[in-house]
């Protein structure tokens, strides 16, 4: 595989990473069975991506072998994010069929931690994530890595999450403090529950 460098420009934050720390211990309590986590918001900007590569990172330095892979196919932000230059391949190039699977891993610079873009946006994400491809990845990845989590898009507009919750073991939903309503939480949390997807709980973010 090869590996890339990320770069996390953000500010460390000690009661930031605290919270994440029990984030990840209160998973990892959740049972052996739960390994295939997605993570999903209501809204845009609620804070999911930060938190699924932070509870990544986390994962990776308690000695878990860990696989973050993006698949918000509409709007993936973590080559930015991470500050990577140059091409990478990602998952709608291989549930397309363009590419194999060793094409779009990646190991890190951080410890236990391999990751998958996005890739370029697609035309029908939903479409790409139905099909059995998706869920033979994730099936065939399970075997690899002690946890994978998925980053996915918000729920109030587009359906990908509870697609994608098909075929995960749980799922956890981000909440912001003070712009979310409770019937919009508990429309997605339905939504999530009939994909069949167990949500393992909320985090309360940017309180």
């Amino acid at each position: 595989m090869k590996k890339l460098n990320l770069t996390d420009k953000r500010k460390p934050d000690y009661f930031y990473s605290e919270a994440i720390k029990t984030l990840r211990t209160n998973i990892q309590l959740s049972g052996q069975s739960i390994k295939t986590i997605l993570v999903t918001s209501c809204f845009p900007n609620e804070g999911k991506s930060d938190i699924v590569s932070q509870l990544a990172k986390e994962m990776g330095k308690a000695g878990k072998k860990a696989l973050l892979l993006a698949a918000d196919i509409r709007k993936s932000a973590f080559v930015q994010r991470f500050q990577i230059t140059g091409e990478v391949r990602g998952l709608s190039q291989y549930l397309s069929g363009q590419v194999a699977v060793r094409d779009i891993l990646y190991t890190t610079n951080y410890e236990n931690v391999d990751i998958i873009f996005a890739g370029p946006v697609a035309p029908n994400p939903s479409e790409l994530l139905e099909g059995k491809l998706f869920a033979h990845l994730v099936e065939g990845l399970s075997q690899r890595y002690d946890y994978i989590l998925i980053d996915t898009p918000p729920m109030a507009s587009v359906i990908d999450a509870a697609i994608v919750g098909g075929v995960c073991d749980g799922a956890i939903l981000v909440i912001e403090d003070g712009t979310v309503g409770y019937r919009a939480a508990q429309k997605v949390k339905a939504q999530l529950e009939k994909s069949g997807s167990r949500v393992l709980g909320a985090v309360l973010n940017k309180v």
